[in-house]
C-alpha cells in the first residue's frame, strides 16, 4: 500500500512516478554492482563509428543497421542457422531452449525439445512453448543483431568468426516471437525490451558481446546503453 502511495504522489506532482515504476521493476533482475561498474567501463572503453574497421573486400562498412541501405548483408554469410558449432550434437537453437526454458520434454534425440515453458525476459510473460505450428511463439534472439553486428565490425571478420558469433550462447535468448519480430536488426538505440525492468541485463549483454568480439557503437546507441545502466538496481 505504501508502495503505490509513493507512486500517485509522485505521479501527482509530475516528478518520480515513472522512475519508481522503472526502478520496481528493474529490482526483479537485480545485477552486482562489480558487474555494473564493468558495464559502464566496457561501454567507455567501445570503440565508436569512426574506428570501425574495413570490410573484408576494403569497403567501408556501412552505418546503420546496414538492412535497408544496399549494403552487402546476408544472413548466409554468418555461416549454417543454428549449427551446432560446439559439437554436442544437437543444434544451437535446441540447446538454447533447453537452457532458457522450465519443465522441459525432449525428443528421443536427446537434443529437440518438444514442449517448456518460457518466463519471457522481454516482455515478462509466460509462454507455454510446443513445437510445432506454435513454434514461432519462442524464437531465438541475437542480442546484438547479426545485421547490427555486420555494421558495427562483423564485416571485416572470416566466416568462421562470424559463424561462432551467430551461435555463441552469450549472444543469444528464447524469447517471445513478437517481440523477437518487432526487435527485427535494432540497436539499443531503437529498441528495448518492452519490459523495462530488463533493460539494464539487455544492456549489459550487449556491452559485454560488443566488447569480446570488439564491435564498435554508435553515438545514439552508447548513449541508449548508457540510459539504460542507469536503469540497473544492484543486489
Amino acid at each position: 500500500m505504501g508502495w503505490v502511495v509513493v507512486v500517485v504522489v509522485g505521479v501527482a506532482v509530475g516528478l518520480g512516478g515513472p522512475v519508481v515504476l522503472r526502478e520496481r521493476a528493474s529490482a526483479r533482475y537485480p545485477v552486482t554492482a562489480a558487474d555494473l561498474a564493468a558495464g559502464r567501463s566496457a561501454l567507455a572503453a567501445l570503440a565508436g563509428p569512426d574506428q570501425r574497421p574495413a570490410a573484408a573486400d576494403g569497403s567501408a562498412v556501412p552505418d546503420g543497421s546496414g538492412v535497408a541501405d544496399g549494403s552487402s548483408y546476408e544472413r548466409e554469410q554468418f555461416g549454417t542457422a543454428w549449427a551446432d558449432v560446439d559439437r554436442n550434437g544437437c543444434d544451437t537453437r535446441n540447446d538454447v531452449l533447453r537452457r532458457d526454458l522450465t519443465a522441459t520434454t525432449i525428443d528421443a534425440d536427446g537434443c529437440t525439445v518438444l514442449t517448456g515453458v518460457l518466463a519471457d525476459p522481454y516482455t515478462g510473460r509466460r509462454i507455454v512453448f510446443a513445437r510445432g505450428k506454435g513454434s514461432a511463439l519462442v524464437q531465438i534472439d541475437h542480442v546484438v543483431a547479426l545485421a547490427a553486428a555486420w555494421s558495427s565490425g562483423a564485416a571485416s571478420w572470416d566466416r568462421r568468426t562470424r559463424e561462432a558469433f551467430a551461435n555463441d550462447p552469450a549472444n543469444l535468448l528464447a524469447v517471445d516471437g513478437p517481440a523477437n519480430q518487432d526487435k527485427g536488426a535494432s540497436d539499443a538505440a531503437a529498441w528495448l525490451p518492452p519490459d523495462p525492468g530488463f533493460a539494464c541485463v539487455y544492456a549489459l549483454r550487449q556491452i559485454r558481446v560488443k566488447a569480446a568480439y570488439g564491435l564498435s557503437v554508435a553515438d545514439d546507441e552508447r548513449a541508449a546503453l548508457d540510459d539504460a545502466l542507469d536503469t540497473c538496481v544492484t543486489a
